[in-house]
């Protein structure tokens, strides 16, 4: 009887860490017609980090897309969770944090949106929300990106601090 409720109490708690990891990124993010994101709100608990860390909408950085694919010409970006890392100071957040977040291919451009930060030396993410934009349209995706990827023409750009995702 013990071993059951054991494993009843396993199971709810499981169900309950899928749910919540599925998250902002996965599951509750409207899609326009053209694929990509629709507007969403930056969760309070980003809100509250962001200001503990003194981070203001627009701040800024340099990053790189994918650390899997650091410092190349070009990269692909597959659908779904991203890890990128900072290539320059993000406010108070220092280089080399990592970046995780979400990348949607399916618009005429990628769309990157940050969910979370891990400081360099920190063992706990800390929830924040940023986005991935370049200038001139280097977010578009060249000809010949497959479906379910986008090749971009550079592999970093910038990330920026907002208050939501529009």
């Amino acid at each position: 009887m013990a071993s059951r409720t054991f494993e009843f109490a396993c199971g709810l708690f499981c169900m309950a860490l899928i749910t919540g990891c599925a998250g902002t990124a996965t599951g509750k993010v409207s899609l326009r017609s053209d694929g990509t994101p629709g507007p969403e709100k930056c969760p309070e608990e980003a809100l509250k980090a962001m200001r503990y860390l003194r981070l203001g909408v627009g701040d800024g950085a340099s990053v790189e897309f994918d650390v899997n694919q650091m410092h190349g010409r070009s990269v692909t970006l597959h659908e779904g969770r991203v890890e990128s890392v900072l290539n320059d100071d993000l406010g108070t957040l220092e280089a080399p944090a990592r970046l995780y977040g979400y990348v949607w291919t399916s618009g005429p451009q990628a769309v990157i949106r940050y969910f979370e930060a891990l400081p360099p030396g920190a063992s706990q993410r800390v929830p924040i929300c940023a986005v991935a934009r370049t200038a001139k349209g280097q977010m578009r995706k060249l000809p010949g990106s497959a479906p379910g990827t986008a090749v971009l023409e550079f592999s970093g750009g910038g990330v920026f601090i907002v208050d939501e995702f529009l």
